[in-house]
Parts: C-alpha cells; sequence; structure tokens
C-alpha cells in the first residue's frame, strides 16, 4: 500500500479565521494537495467570549496538533502572522513534513528590531489589563498595519470578517518578555522539518529585519528566508500573495514534497532564489 500524499493545514493569524486562506489556498488545490483551514479555538463567530479570554497560545498550539495528528499523514503546516507562531509551538508537539512562516511572529526570547514594533508593544500597556479579556478588533489599526495595501473597499469587506481576540494570546506573542510562563517559546531543536519563511518589505507588524532573526536560530540550511519588498502583514490577500504561493509551492517541491507520496531525497541546499538561516 502507498502512504498518503502530504496534507497542507493553513494556520490564520490574531482576529482571523481560516476564511483568511479561501483564496490562498487555491494554488495549492490546483497543484493537487489536499488542503485544511480550521479555526484557532473560539475563533468562529459567536464564539464564546469568555472561553476565548482564558486561552493562550499553548492551547491554540494544542489544537492544531490534535488537529495534525488527526490526518492521514504528516502534514506541511502554512501559519499567517500569530498563527506562524503557532505553527512553530504546534511543531514541537506534532509530526510535520514542512513549516512555511508567512509574516510570523516572534518566538520568545526574539527582540523587536524596528520602532513599529516597539510602539505596538507600548500601545497595548495602555490598554490596562488587557491580557484578562477579548480584545476587539480595530479597524484603523487593522488599516494602517495589516490591510494596508488592500483597496477601500476590499480592506472594510475583509476587516467585517475578523473576531475579537484573546488579549492572553497576544500578550504572550507581543509582550513575550511580562510572560513569566514563556508560552511562545520554541527551541528550534524541538523542530526537525525544513522551514520557509517569507516576509513582507514594508510589514509593520512583523517586519522583515525581524522575520529574518527568526530565521538565523534555525541551523546551518535547515531554513530559508525570501522577503517581497512591495509587500505589507497580509502575505496571503495582497496582490502579489499568488506570488507567494507560487514560491511556496516551488519551495515545496525543491523539499520534495508533492501531491504524491515522496521518495528519500539528499538534504537541500541554498536556493538560488532565497536565503538560508545562516545568511540571515
Amino acid at each position: 500500500m502507498k502512504a498518503p500524499a502530504t496534507p497542507v493545514v493553513f494556520v490564520h493569524g490574531a482576529f482571523c479565521g481560516g476564511w483568511a486562506f479561501d483564496a490562498f489556498r487555491e494554488p495549492f488545490e490546483a497543484a493537487g494537495f489536499e488542503t485544511h483551514a480550521p479555526n484557532l479555538p473560539h475563533h468562529e463567530r459567536g464564539a464564546d467570549l469568555e472561553q476565548l479570554a482564558q486561552t493562550g497560545l499553548k492551547d491554540y498550539a494544542k489544537a492544531v496538533a490534535h488537529y495534525v495528528r488527526t490526518l492521514r499523514a504528516p502534514p506541511v503546516l502554512v501559519g499567517h502572522s500569530l498563527g506562524g507562531l503557532v505553527s512553530q509551538l504546534a511543531a514541537m508537539h506534532a509530526p510535520i513534513a514542512g513549516l512555511v512562516l508567512l509574516a510570523p511572529s516572534a518566538p520568545w526570547g526574539v527582540p523587536p528590531t524596528t520602532l513599529d514594533e516597539q510602539s505596538h508593544q507600548f500601545g497595548l500597556s495602555l490598554l490596562g489589563d488587557y491580557w484578562r479579556r477579548p480584545v476587539p478588533p480595530d479597524y484603523r489599526v487593522a488599516r494602517a498595519t495589516t490591510l494596508d495595501r488592500l483597496e477601500r473597499e476590499d480592506a472594510r469587506r475583509t476587516f467585517a470578517r475578523f473576531v475579537p481576540e484573546s488579549g492572553r494570546a497576544i500578550r504572550e506573542a507581543v509582550q513575550w518578555w511580562a510572560d513569566h510562563s514563556m508560552a511562545s517559546q520554541a527551541p528550534v531543536y524541538r523542530i526537525s522539518a525544513p522551514v520557509l519563511a517569507i516576509a513582507g518589505g514594508k510589514d509593520r507588524v512583523n517586519p522583515s529585519s525581524t522575520v529574518r532573526r527568526v530565521i538565523a536560530r534555525f541551523p546551518g540550511t535547515q531554513a530559508h528566508f525570501h522577503e517581497f519588498p512591495e509587500m505589507s502583514h497580509w502575505l496571503v490577500g495582497e496582490p502579489e500573495a499568488p506570488d507567494v504561493a507560487k514560491m511556496t509551492l516551488q519551495w515545496l517541491t525543491a523539499c520534495g514534497i508533492t501531491t504524491k507520496p515522496a521518495r528519500k531525497k539528499k538534504p537541500l541546499t541554498l536556493f538560488s532564489w532565497g536565503e538560508s538561516s545562516a545568511g540571515a
């Protein structure tokens, strides 16, 4: 009996749901991949906000890891923003074939590299004990930092689907230095799969300079990095999103991860179109 093909699981970011990948996943399905885009806990419409407020990064990661173990084969995890951090945490506890980080939030111990990041941390401090309650989405913030390259109507239509986020999870990710539980800690020695990270050159949320630091933690040629200079944070929905999907598919092919059961291949070397962690 042949081994099952590798599935692809998309993990959304803060304030979103699996719907964020509705268009982005289409090239993967056209290539023959079986795709999945589950919601993180309590991210559906009408969710119990009290339960959401008590949910942290470890709960998100546990849910993703459980989902992964229900599949017929170890999948590729594709995480965007906060979902990129959650994917790293889940990869420590479940078998995966590959890890794709799209503008990922940095794990514990990776410091900010820009004034924008520092101002975001300071801005959260002005919200009081926000980590004890759900945080509602804010259109002005989303329009300025996440949906900034979308046309006005597209931005409003996308934002209309946003849902509240766990203040606890936000604090664990953004103000990780204040979290004594170190919930966002993701030591690279516990992640053995190949890693691809993609960043936007105009991203103010998780800038490319910080994503480079995330990738530089991985040894040798395990991880590769690529920057789209004109893109911002919404890598899954900006005009160049199809190019991001295309690059990811090319990387999967280079890793020997296809829609058919893959044969064992030699370890990857540095790609001509990207950078290894050693050069980040």
